[in-house]
């Protein structure tokens, strides 16, 4: 009911009205610094891979094919030598380096340590390092939205509740995603479904807008394009839910087991000094196998477009190979210490799962394409490694600028992917606790 002419406004209300001033101002202020930030930083990606690797990165040019063997294996050996010495530097001493999950918790980000931390990553990965670059904006949108929680703390018209600190911590971590790789609906989902694990029109609405906005200054840099290419018609056929009741539930247990494997690799990597062998080690690991595999290199991007681009299954048992090897640089690179995400490793693996079951499925769906059987795995096997099937279903969908027939095998194969992976991975633990007990 509205307040009649006249009325003052209660205490209560004014204080309702000041918040969502504040949280407005905070969410426009933080998605045009978290944009530019991810601008930055794809530029500095670009910089990398031009030096090292006289690579231009797009949907066009996916893998450094171009560069020598000779070229590829001391850009990964330098890389993954450089990296080692500045993560060994930053965590030696001084404040310990915070994680998204620990700053949502109300942990303090040190600035410095994790701005060269970011870098870092994104330096790693455009050398060759065999991780996720998207780790990178996210933690760099988080540590941003701290520094200016910290700076306007005192600023009784920006005052800001808990809740409202910890959802705007969890957006700039969503916006720092999207605009890296311009996905707003990926950014928000990330946010929403990953880090609150709350959906309400507040959550949704602000970490939408704070998407959008680094999105499309994200977009000044990497245009509109898609960051896996299709080449053939993208419509989906409904007997692809067939495809889907399958692949959903095989990716799922490989999904299950690269979290498994991956986070295992990131509890026990190495630390301190060790960092001085183990990086350099995994850079050479990673150039020799590149030498076979250049689409080993990078964050999975070229894996999992050179499987999208398969018309037939003639590289049946060169994909196995390119994504078992695919799989052991990115476990090795976490291992050794290196630092880094793991979403679009495992679209990477995703696809070369989905891709090898095309062989078997294909007699039975006749005109069914192999990219399409590739495109239902690498959605799976996401879901599942992360427990997120929206922001699975929406990320491939997005970033491939997929038709919207794709969203109803999609949302088929992400449920019983993620299903799978949870009933096992709770199977897992049990049997885990009751040896433990023993």
């Amino acid at each position: 009911m509205s307040k009649e002419k006249g009325q003052v406004a209660t205490p209560d209300e004014k204080a309702e009205e000041s918040a969502f001033w504040s949280l407005g101002i905070t969410t426009l202020i933080l998605a045009l610094v978290i944009g530019l930030a991810a601008v930055l930083l794809s530029l500095f990606l670009d910089v990398v891979e031009v030096f090292f690797l006289n690579f231009h990165e797009s949907f066009r040019h996916y893998s450094p094919n171009a560069a020598s063997p000779i070229r590829r294996l001391v850009s990964s050996i330098v890389g993954a030598a450089i990296a080692g010495l500045v993560w060994w530097a930053i965590r030696a001493r001084g404040k310990k380096i915070v994680g998204i999950n620990g700053a949502l918790k109300g942990e303090q980000m040190p600035p410095i340590k994790t701005a060269l931390n970011v870098l870092t990553q994104m330096f790693f990965v455009g050398t060759g390092g065999s991780v996720g670059r998207e780790l990178a904006p996210r933690q760099a949108g988080v540590m941003l939205a701290q520094v200016y929680q910290q700076k306007t703390s005192k600023w009784a018209w920006l005052h800001l509740s808990a809740e409202d600190q910890k959802l705007l911590l969890a957006a700039s971590a969503g916006a720092g995603f999207a605009g890296v790789y311009i996905a707003p609906i990926t950014g928000m989902l990330f946010a929403v479904e990953l880090l609150l694990k709350k959906a309400s029109v507040k959550t949704i609405s602000v970490s939408l807008i704070m998407s959008t906005i680094a999105a499309l200054l994200g977009s000044l840099v990497k245009g509109f394009d898609p960051y896996y290419a299709l080449l053939q018609d993208g419509h989906f056929s409904l007997i692809l839910l067939v495809a889907a009741l399958i692949i959903g539930p095989i990716a799922g247990i490989f999904g299950a087991w690269a979290k498994q494997a991956f986070g295992w690799a990131q509890q026990y990597q190495a630390k301190g000094r060790w960092l001085w062998l183990t990086m350099p080690l995994v850079g050479l690991a990673t150039g020799l196998t590149a030498w076979i595999f250049p689409y080993v290199m990078g964050n999975g991007r070229a894996t999992a477009q050179y499987a999208l681009l398969q018309t037939n299954n003639h590289l049946l048992y060169f994909f196995i190979a390119l994504g078992l090897a695919k799989f052991a640089m990115t476990f090795l690179s976490l291992y050794g210490g290196g630092t880094g995400g793991t979403l679009t490793p495992s679209i990477a693996l995703g696809a070369v799962v989905g891709l090898v079951m095309s062989v078997f499925l294909q007699p039975f769906l006749p005109g069914i394409a192999p990219w399409q059987f590739a495109l239902i795995g690498a959605v799976a096997l996401l879901a599942a490694s992360q427990q997120a099937p929206l922001m699975a279903m929406f990320m491939v969908f997005e970033i491939s600028h997929l038709d919207y027939s794709a969203l109803i095998i999609f949302a088929l194969a992400v449920a019983l992917s993620s299903a799978t992976a949870k009933i096992y991975l709770n199977w897992f633990d049990r049997q885990h606790s009751q040896t433990a007990m023993n």
